[in-house]
């Protein structure tokens, strides 16, 4: 059965169209990464999932349930922005008090391990800083067990060392073959983790594929070579090459067409050591799919 359905949905806010002609299937079992600019629709995509939106028309399916229903059987997680959590009480007692709510919760003690949280069970929930608060979400929204856990900037407050613990943590959790959905704005998050790209812009999906496809979509390499003391004049006017940057020591070309820069570059009676050529990386993919053509 596929996780998440979603049939040509739309939704608007009075003459704002949030989501346009979505379609979205996701297998059971994927973790897919939701990306897009501010206002491109994937807070309102988060919201009809959960049922906390409901779609002007069109059709969201959450294990072939509606949201609500698949939420109250305890199938979804999410891990929201923001939220307070309870004040006065330990992190012990505040996942505690939310795993007894569901009908098949994880246990206490593999919940916190999960979450990166058992030297901290004992201390107060409210006052742990913006990092553990946020790996005390990431249980709360484990806590049931579920099959689909929906994540929205999860890492946003976190510093370097926390998201690699935290990513470490969930693909421990999506191993036991749940289904993971993710929305982050850290785009070496989604290479890094995610089995499935869809970037979304103005309401649209505007690309959906491996990190791979997706950086293909960007149609750019990179052709970085050592310049030394050499001059860097004539480089811009390669074949293929639209940009040029001299780090260093080295010279650094984007190209549309790295094969005919690279065969030129030999015949310019330049010394070329130390040449690598390089895709675009997801960043350099993210901006050519989602901004708006001057």
């Amino acid at each position: 059965m596929d996780a998440i359905t979603f049939t040509t949905v739309a939704k608007s806010y009075g003459e704002v169209r949030a989501v346009e002609a979505l379609d979205l299937t996701v297998p059971a079992g994927r973790t897919l990464a939701l990306l897009g600019p501010n206002g491109a629709g994937k807070s309102t995509t988060i919201s009809m999932l959960l049922g906390l939106a409901r779609p002007d028309s069109g059709r969201v399916e959450v294990f072939g349930d509606d949201p609500l229903t698949a939420v109250a059987r305890g199938r979804v997680g999410a891990m929201l922005q923001d939220g307070a959590l309870v004040e006065g009480l330990t992190v012990k007692e505040v996942v505690g008090f939310v795993r007894g709510l569901y009908p098949e919760p994880l246990p206490l003690g593999e919940i916190l391990e999960t979450a990166d949280l058992t030297e901290v069970a004992g201390r107060r929930a409210d006052k742990l800083s913006g990092g553990q608060r946020q790996r005390v979400r990431f249980a709360l929204a484990i806590a049931g067990g579920p099959k689909l856990l929906v994540l929205d900037e999860p890492t946003a407050a976190m510093d370097v060392a926390s998201r690699r613990t935290f990513w470490s943590s969930m693909r421990a959790y999506a191993a036991g073959g749940r289904t993971i959905l993710f929305a982050t704005h850290y785009l070496e998050e989604a290479d890094e983790n995610a089995d499935r790209i869809v970037v979304m812009a103005r309401g649209r999906i505007v690309a959906d594929g491996s990190p791979a496809e997706i950086k293909s979509r960007a149609g750019t390499r990179t052709v970085r070579f050592t310049l030394g003391d050499q001059p860097a004049a004539g480089l811009d006017r390669l074949p293929g090459v639209t940009g040029v940057e001299i780090r260093g020591t080295s010279a650094v070309l984007t190209s549309a067409d790295a094969d005919a820069t690279t065969a030129a570059l030999y015949r310019t009676g330049l010394t070329v050591r130390d040449l690598e050529v390089r895709g675009a990386d997801l960043e350099e993919a993210f901006l050519d799919l989602t901004t708006d053509p001057a």
